[in-house]
């Protein structure tokens, strides 16, 4: 976890400071100060590598063009001895960026969090260097505390001074803002560090929460001189040192709060934020990489050791067993009468399930208490979900919907009827005793894929306790979780899942294939097929992308106005400069009423009637959700009334709640779960497939991609970034890992020489007693195994790279079958050499004729043939064998 540091402290004349001076000290120039009638020189400063005012508008940019300009008139503005001059904020930039793309975090959150709400701020970004030779970037923020004013000749004056500036609340805004604002940037950047602003306390971590130290401290430390705030720092960083010394769990949880893995540098970046002076720091190291805590998992695709916490070993084999638990209860079925009325309702109304859908309907309205869906972007999921709620109410269930977000929550809802909201509301109401599930409840978690570990094995835990039954959809290969792990992905590699891959979003047959070319990791074919019908589009400049942008906006609104339409960008900033020009494309056109500003969280916004308007925060009472999108109808005082996408008319007290914003645009992560029929994707640097995949299967009819050549100079570059495979891992999924949690021995296996290449199986010599008496884990270490192999094959054959997680699923399934019993790799190799279909058979699910080969390999190799002979023929399914429809098919392959 990266570093968090933000603070705030007002400069103020009753302790003797000077905002000219402050001024000079943070930019490391040399300013004169007129009230004093005296010059600050601190031109000897080092490690200044950016300076620059930014203002809310051009009269405040001409008025005070630099910091003497600014400063001074701030100086003469103020006639009290006690002034309060300006606000600084200092915060700490992640050590993993480098200067251009620190000051670029920095300069885009001062702009949108302080410049937007009308003050003037002055940026200056330092890149100061400790004495172990580590970078200290951090930005201090300078900020006027009065309004500009308009005079009559349109030149800028400051006005009153903003009390709402001074609130706690936006205070405790701005710490979260800053939060949110570098994890997206880190994410962007392929960077794997997160920071966290909550307190440790908040986190559940048992550490002492440090300050950073400023610069200035540290040299008044290293001058000896009393410096207060080093002090502090070093003796918390001392406390918290001794802490981890005395129990380096404190440190591993911190460590993994937001990854499973970490590396050796990752470890020790940690001990040296987190102890005093080089001794402490051995010790802390030392401390944490001798704990039986500490679990090394393996080298990673890049050759570094990688470990992770036994704690957070101990929540991936708990969201296991909870899953196997709940798979094991088979007491949650619906008749064959309630299944084929509810089938029939839906026909009548006009949907008739495809036979994947049905598939699907049959599986989640079967007896097991856990079934899990995945399903490509825009293939039919919910209306599925729909249609089986209507089968879980007729038998007498309760069904509730939940999901990571608001939005995601809400299209849940919107598309299957099934009462939804976020999985933290859930889990708030269940700590107090309230909404507690029940043998008769039913719970459907949509976009399971953005779930991180802890939290699914919490909710897991509790479903399985209650005696509910839990259903899970969505895709592993959409947006990744943020917080640790990969839980979905890890589940429906080990228990199975009904694949639901027939596209019925996009309308033409050819973007539908581009969906699938998109969610099976061929980015290049999908965008191929849009460069050909004219939908992918290249510019010189940013502007000149987001301007064509625009442009294309513009003209299929006015083309079919009825139409529903998005743009789509991955970061904040790009969206709210699509925001930006979108109203001044309308307004041009004459279709936005006057405009009225209204304080926000995110500063003042115009709105206008006709504005589309953005909710960004849940709120029961007004039936929003974070990413709820509607029309503003009107615009008055304390109040906007908005006509929801939902048909629903609602008023907005902006008293009670302010979260808004314009709604023209939305992130991609914003977009998961969204249908619409048009889209406008702004591409840039920060994304990947899954980002890809996301952005480019939004629509019913055309999407219209635009990048910038500044970002992508030749098309294999755009390529390149948008084929990124990124997923997110789990420590199960490093062999050492899967081994440990099995009590085997880890062993490498695989390295694509063929299937069972790196198996060093030892003799066997044990009895038939030995033979692993759990069918069930059997069959499915054979299934996993099988259907891992196939998709690598197949792979291969089509001339493709095997994914990252199609080797982890690889390898976890060959440490299934080695841990079934001595031996079992072996003999599953012998009988597959003398029988090539049980493979194929065993990766549909159909794994007794494989098991049995096996045995008889086991106890008599000289009757296995005979007991092979015939074997690929389908068996019926027993208890445990879930049927697992492969993407295979539609990467192009013939069985």
């Amino acid at each position: 976890m990266a570093i968090y540091h933000f603070s705030a402290k007002v400069i103020s004349r009753a302790n003797g400071s000077s905002a000219v001076a402050a001024a000079a000290y943070r930019s490391a120039s040399r300013l004169h100060d007129e009230r004093l009638d005296r010059p600050h020189d601190f031109t000897n400063k080092a490690g200044v590598v950016h300076s620059e005012i930014l203002a809310p508008n051009e009269a405040a940019r001409e008025a005070w063009p630099d910091q003497a300009h600014l400063w001074n008139a701030v100086e003469a503005s103020e006639k009290r001895k006690d002034a309060q001059l300006a606000r600084e904020v200092e915060f700490s930039i992640p050590r993993e960026m480098d200067q251009q793309q620190g000051v670029a975090l920095a300069r885009d959150f001062v702009q949108r969090e302080f410049v937007d709400r009308g003050m003037i701020a002055d940026l200056n970004v330092h890149w100061d260097i400790a004495e172990d030779g580590s970078p200290k970037p951090h930005a201090h923020v300078m900020l006027t505390m009065r309004e500009v004013a308009l005079r009559d000749d349109e030149s800028a004056a400051f006005g009153a001074k903003v009390r709402d500036w001074n609130s706690t609340e936006l205070l405790t805004h701005w710490r979260g803002a800053w939060s949110e604002h570098v994890n997206e940037r880190l994410a962007q950047l392929g960077l794997e560090a997160r920071i966290d602003h909550r307190s440790f306390k908040d986190q559940g971590i048992a550490l002492e929460p440090q300050d950073k130290i400023g610069p200035a401290g540290s040299r008044r430390d290293e001058r000896g001189e009393a410096a207060q705030r080093a002090q502090d720092h070093r003796e918390i960083a001392r406390r918290n040192g001794e802490r981890i010394i005395a129990d380096p769990r404190v440190a591993l949880s911190a460590i993994t709060h937001q990854q499973a893995t970490f590396t050796e540098h990752d470890l020790a970046r940690f001990a040296h934020r987190h102890s005093d002076g080089k001794d402490q720091f051995d010790q802390v190291r030392s401390a944490i990489r001798t704990s039986p805590e500490l679990m090394a998992l393996g080298r990673d695709g890049q050759g570094r050791q990688r470990f992770t916490s036994r704690e957070m070993l101990d929540v991936e084999r708990s969201l296991e067993q909870s899953a196997q638990a709940l798979g094991e209860r088979r007491d949650h079925g619906i008749g064959a009468g309630r299944r084929e009325a509810a089938l029939a309702k839906s026909t009548a109304s006009g949907l008739t399930l495809s036979e994947e859908q049905r598939d699907a309907f049959d599986h989640v309205t079967d007896r097991e208490r856990l079934a899990l869906v995945v399903g490509y972007a825009g293939s039919g999921k919910s209306a599925m979900l729909g249609v089986a709620r209507d089968a879980w109410e007729a038998q007498g269930y309760r069904v509730q919907g939940a999901a990571l977000s608001g939005i995601a929550a809400e299209n849940l809802e919107g598309g299957s009827a099934i009462p939804s909201r976020t999985l933290a509301s859930l889990e708030y109401g269940w700590a107090r005793g309230r909404d507690q599930l029940s043998a008769n409840d039913v719970l459907v978690i949509d976009e399971a894929g953005l779930v991180g570990s802890r939290q699914m094995q919490r909710v897991l835990d509790h479903a399985e306790k209650a005696g509910a039954k839990v259903v899970m959809v969505g895709d592993a290969e959409q947006l990744q979780a943020i917080e640790a792990g990969a839980a979905f992905r890890a589940l429906t590699e080990r228990h199975g899942a009904v694949e639901i891959s027939q596209i019925r979003r996009q309308r033409q047959d050819w973007q539908r294939q581009a969906t699938r070319h998109l969610a099976t990791g061929r980015t290049d074919q999908a965008l191929a097929a849009y460069e050909a019908a004219g939908m992918v589009h290249g510019h010189d400049s940013k502007d000149a992308a987001r301007g064509a942008l625009i442009e294309g906006w513009a003209n299929e609104r006015k083309a079919d106005p009825t139409a529903s339409r998005m743009m789509l960008a991955y970061t904040r900033d790009d969206v709210a400069a699509l925001n930006a020009l979108a109203r001044e494309r309308m307004k041009a056109d004459g279709e936005l009423g006057p405009g009225h500003g209204v304080k926000t969280t995110r500063g003042v916004r115009d709105f206008a009637a006709q504005d589309r308007v953005m909710f960004l925060r849940n709120e029961r009472s007004l039936g929003v959700k974070n990413g709820t999108l509607g029309t503003v109808e009107t615009v008055r005082q304390g109040a906007v009334g908005v006509r929801l996408d939902d048909g629903r008319h609602i008023s907005v007290d902006l008293k009670t709640y302010n979260d808004l914003d314009h709604g023209y645009a939305a992130t991609i992560h914003k977009s998961q779960g969204v249908t619409v029929d048009r889209t406008h994707v702004l591409a840039s640097g920060h994304m990947d497939r899954h980002a890809a995949y996301v952005a480019l299967s939004r629509h019913r009819d055309g999407m219209a991609l635009h990048y910038s050549r500044q970002d992508f100079a030749e098309r294999c570059d755009l390529v390149r970034t948008l084929g990124r495979d990124r997923p997110k891992e789990m420590a199960l999924d490093y062999p050492n890992a899967f081994a440990a949690r099995r009590q085997i021995d880890g062993q490498a296996v695989g390295d694509g020489r063929g299937r069972f290449a790196g198996f060093n199986p030892k003799p066997d010599q044990s009895k038939a007693s030995d033979i692993a008496q759990d069918e069930r884990t059997a069959h499915r270490a054979v299934r996993a195994y099988a259907s891992a192999t196939m998709d690598a094959q197949r792979m291969r054959q089509a001339g493709l790279p095997v994914l990252e997680h199609q080797k982890l699923g690889l390898e976890r399934g060959a440490q299934a079958v080695a841990g079934l019993w001595p031996g079992a790799a072996k003999h599953l190799a012998s009988a597959v050499e003398k029988s090539p279909g049980l493979l194929a058979a065993a990766a549909q699910g159909r794994t007794g004729a494989a098991l049995a080969a096996m045995k008889a390999e086991r106890l008599a190799p000289e009757k296995a043939r005979s007991l092979a002979k015939g074997t690929d023929h389908d068996r019926e399914r027993g208890p445990g064998d879930e049927p697992l429809k492969s993407r295979d098919r539609d990467r192009g392959w013939e069985r």
